[in-house]
């Protein structure tokens, strides 16, 4: 874990946060599957604290019986750590 030193954000900034994100997630995952394999796409992200502040990102993911070699949980996973690398990237750039 690494403390950027932050100062306190905004509801907007955490808000901001969040979105940012959810898509990243929601991006990552449509870049490796095509969007008609996906069943269900639920991505769920929740800023705790204002300083520091913790995310906890979920993404829950069903993707179509047609998409046989995909590893869910490995893309799931996968998902969630490109969605915190750009949060970071976000939060550095505050001023």
């Amino acid at each position: 874990m690494e403390e950027l030193g932050l100062p306190e954000l905004t509801a907007e900034q955490i808000e901001t946060l969040c979105l940012t994100a959810e898509n990243a997630a929601k991006k990552y995952i449509l870049a490796k599957v095509s969007p008609k394999l996906v069943e269900k796409l639920n991505i769920s992200v929740e800023a705790d604290g204002a300083k520091p502040v913790n995310l906890t990102i979920e993404v829950d993911l069903l993707l179509s019986p047609q998409a046989k070699n995909a590893d869910v949980d490995k893309l799931a996973g996968e998902a969630a750590r490109e969605a915190l690398k750009v949060s970071e990237e976000y939060l550095r750039k505050l001023p």
